[in-house]
């Protein structure tokens, strides 16, 4: 898959596939063989001619390769049975050492019979399997420990500006990938999946506000990825319910409307759950913004019933839904529709419970009210409000997905009016933005 993907050589993409530098790789196969007299002399310089097919390695060294690697020499694009009769001895076995622990190049002065070959590739695949099975890093502790820190930044992503948080996503999950590397027990590799997941999902958001869409998009697709990797279906819904938010403000809304229908299906199992009401009031908004009336409505209230059903959520991490989180995806459901007495209603109540919480909602709360009242005809009430609500907020929370609702407000005013004198006043206090990444 790599060779084929990557264009590179065969022997190139095994040493790809386990993650190995040329110097790590020319190092390892040196100490294979560090006890064998007249064993190849692998440098860096050496395995890279080999892996561009500048130079050829002998028939004993491919041998002593297929070994590192583990693989059979036709991986490596060699004829198995013209390596074997032109091999011939590195060296005579140490008193003492086992057949099978010695390289197939130091068999002896002989052509290596087909059983002997086998035999070699049994040993080099039980040791290999050894190997791994004794890699396991994690402990319990570890694991908390991660699980701690995962939840930490969660919980710090709600108020930090989304630049800030990308640096410290990126570190834990560095960390996070570091043990997913090798081989865990089961329970710990659908642990760290999960990890994953959730940490790619943050930032995919981040970005996503940072205005950065193709690498946004790319995220959500690997937070998609190791979710299914884990299993856990409330997580696997969470992740698409989520992402649904990138295509709702910079579209196709179609495609936020199927990721939230996904997710609703994918957690239908468990009606009564944070998620299902997450993907249902994200599916109402995103149906409001697509013009459907009546779909909607509809989805807005499930949304409701389930969330009434789940009772909310008192965590306070990105990942919760709790009651002010509902409201802001009402707000935005019937700010969309035109139901803006409701929509307003509903604004003041989720304000409320955002006294105490920094970052972007809010904002996006006021930015709703100021689309009510253009909507309601009240176009420097609506421009004023923007305006204000932009230049009180953080200027590392003035990013473009901000900007994007706040341009909104505009576009929602009568043709006529778009020119006037407070809607322009808005457009150049939203070029203020320093937000941009």
């Amino acid at each position: 898959m790599i060779q084929s993907h990557c264009s590179v050589s065969l022997l190139r993409a095994q040493r790809l596939a386990r993650g190995l530098t040329l110097a790590e790789a020319a190092g390892r196969i040196r100490l294979l063989v560090s006890d064998v007299d007249g064993a190849p002399r692998v440098t860096v310089e050496q395995l890279r001619l080999w892996e561009t097919g500048k130079h050829e390695p002998i028939h004993s060294t491919k041998l002593v390769l297929a070994q590192f690697y583990g693989c059979p020499l036709g991986d490596l694009g060699v004829d198995e049975a013209q390596a074997v009769a032109a091999v011939t001895s590195l060296a005579e076995p140490r008193v003492g050492q086992r057949t099978e622990d010695i390289p197939m190049s130091a068999l002896g002065e002989r052509i290596p019979t087909a059983a002997e070959y086998l035999s070699h590739r049994v040993d080099a695949a039980r040791r290999a399997v050894d190997r791994t099975l004794a890699s396991a890093t994690v402990n319990s502790s570890q694991l908390d420990h991660i699980d701690e820190m995962v939840l930490w930044a969660s919980q710090e992503y709600i108020y930090t500006p989304p630049t800030l948080m990308l640096t410290r996503l990126l570190d834990l999950l560095a960390e996070v990938e570091g043990l997913a590397a090798s081989r865990q027990p089961a329970a710990v590799q659908v642990r760290l999946s999960e990890l994953t997941a959730m940490l790619s999902t943050l930032t995919a958001d981040a970005l996503m506000k940072l205005g950065d869409l193709a690498r946004s998009r790319s995220w959500y697709a690997t937070a998609r990825t190791a979710a299914d990797d884990s299993g856990n279906a409330e997580l696997r819904a969470r992740v698409r319910a989520q992402a649904a938010m990138l295509p709702f403000y910079y579209g196709p809304i179609t495609h936020a409307v199927t990721l939230c229908r996904e997710a609703r299906t994918i957690s239908s199992r468990a009606r009564a759950s944070a998620t299902h009401a997450f993907a249902a009031a994200a599916e109402a908004r995103a149906l409001a913004k697509l013009g459907a009336k009546t779909e909607a409505e509809a989805a807005l209230r499930y949304a409701t019933t389930t969330f009434e059903q789940f009772g909310g959520d008192s965590a306070n991490d990105a990942f919760a839904f709790p009651l002010r989180r509902y409201l802001l995806y009402k707000s935005g459901t019937l700010t969309a529709l035109g139901h803006t007495r409701e929509a307003r209603q509903v604004q003041e109540e989720a304000l409320a419970l955002y006294q105490d919480t920094t970052g972007i909602d809010p904002a996006l709360l006021r930015l709703e009210a100021a689309i009510c009242y253009a909507r309601d005809r009240s176009p420097d009430e609506a421009c004023q409000l923007a305006g204000a609500t932009f230049l009180r907020m953080d200027p590392a929370h003035r990013t473009p997905i901000v900007e994007e609702r706040a341009r909104e407000v505009v576009e929602v005013l009568p043709p006529v009016i778009r020119t006037g004198r407070a809607a322009r006043e808005l457009l150049e206090i939203i070029e203020l933005s320093p937000g941009r990444m």
